[in-house]
């Protein structure tokens, strides 16, 4: 055993902490379609235990792995024979994972806030920071925030969503959520700022008091909240759900896979070992369960945005076939409203469009089944960055993400606003 590897080891077992010693994240460009099916083939080599950030899709777009260290040198001289040319995008994740538990720890030794006010939106929380953020904004503004708990997780945590209302019953609402992928903690992170963001802007932004005035926000910040307890407990690197599958040793199903549009088709895996896989069947996890059943007793949701990380982009149906979505052209004009108004701010720049147009072919996903069910405003965003960090998002661009990323929120919100009945 090397010297990285007893580190590793040593660090698991004090910790019980997956580490990251040594890996690195390549950024993989291929020239040509034969370049692209060898990295789909062996991004398939289970003995590498490779972690696909952004898939092999196309000859166009590039391809980011994060290689663990023992595989490292193998895939570095399986590319280079193929004359397949990549750059390391992460030299050290372990690094970079140490940085970001440092941050966490420092602003921790700070106290537990008393109020939203006191909440750090600059860094990132844990899952129960995040319970009890809900709470003080639910005590602070109970006139305008209720709690809802749509249901209970695998595990047995709630699902909490938060309500903003000024009054009516089944009023027209609009659906925000985050946190369905566990690792991507920039987007839970956004949604706190969002949260707030309406409570202090309620009365005093005409937008967006004009849309609380005639519509409810609904917002789950923590989608897959056993995922992301174990992100923070265990494995920073953790994707899906943690339901363990049966006649496999690998947990979890990827919860942006198991809802019913196209379930089954091409766009996901039925390999329980793999990050897209599905489910043994449609709304098989309580987390999405739960958002369904919601959905369908409500009946009244005009706009659902699910917000994920990361590649930068501004996505609506379809996903799993590309048949054109039968509101195209205006989804097409309000996601390039939306990312022209995001960009307004620090230049930020996303591409937008369906997502099998746009990033590849996902079967089973939240919008397809959203659209499906009649909620024509049906978005799904990937917020920063393009690769640099990926899903390790340093804690300085939480609030410059969430901020610009408000400004799209806005347009899709307002949008829909006004032409809803």
């Amino acid at each position: 055993m090397n010297g990285l590897c007893i580190v590793a080891a040593l660090l698991v077992a004090v910790f019980g902490k997956d580490t990251f010693e040594g890996d690195q994240v390549l950024r993989i460009t291929v020239r040509d379609e034969d370049q692209l099916h060898r990295v789909q083939s062996l991004s398939e080599v289970e003995r590498f235990q490779l972690d696909i950030w952004r898939e092999p899709t196309d000859v166009a777009s590039p391809v980011d792995i994060r290689v663990p260290f023992h595989s490292l040198q193998a895939v570095k001289d399986y590319l280079e024979t193929q004359d397949i040319q990549y750059s390391v995008m992460i030299k050290d994740l372990q690094a970079l994972l140490v940085e970001e538990q440092e941050r966490m720890k420092a602003a921790a030794r700070a106290g537990e806030p008393r109020t939203t006010d006191d909440h750090d939106y600059t860094n990132y929380h844990t899952l129960s920071e995040i319970y009890s953020f809900q709470d003080m904004l639910v005590a602070e503004n109970p006139k305008l925030v209720s709690k809802l708990v749509i249901g209970q997780s695998y595990e047995g945590r709630p699902l909490n969503v938060l309500k903003f209302s000024t009054g009516g019953d089944n009023r027209p609402a609009i659906w925000i959520d985050t946190g369905i992928h566990a690792r991507e903690w920039i987007t839970p992170a956004s949604g706190a700022w969002f949260a707030k963001k309406i409570v202090t802007d309620y009365g005093r932004d005409p937008g967006l008091t004009a849309i609380l005035n005639r519509m409810d926000i609904l917002m789950e910040l923590v989608v897959n909240p056993d995922g992301y307890y174990y992100t923070h407990t265990s494995n920073r690197m953790w994707r899906k759900t943690r339901k363990p599958n049966p006649d496999s040793s690998c947990v979890g199903v990827d919860p942006n896979r198991n809802w019913d549009a196209g379930f089954g088709t091409a766009g996901s895996s039925d390999n329980p070992c793999s990050e897209t896989y599905r489910g043994p069947s449609a709304h098989s996890e309580p987390e999405i369960k739960a958002i369904v059943d919601f959905v369908k007793s409500h009946a009244n949701l005009k706009a659902f945005v699910s917000i994920h990380s990361y590649s930068q982009m501004l996505l609506y149906p379809y996903g799993y076939t590309n048949i054109p979505a039968k509101d195209q052209a205006e989804l097409h004009e309000l996601a390039r409203k939306a990312i022209t108004d995001l960009a307004s701010l620090y230049g930020t720049s996303y591409t937008y469009g369906s997502i099998i147009d746009t990033i590849y072919q996902a079967s089973g996903n939240t919008v397809d089944w959203t659209y499906n069910q009649g909620i024509k405003y049906s978005y799904t965003f990937e917020l920063r960055d393009t690769g640099r960090y990926g899903f390790i998002l340093p804690a300085n661009q939480i609030l410059p993400t969430a901020e610009e990323t408000w400004l799209a929120l806005m347009a899709i919100m307002e949008h829909t606003n006004k032409n809803t009945m």
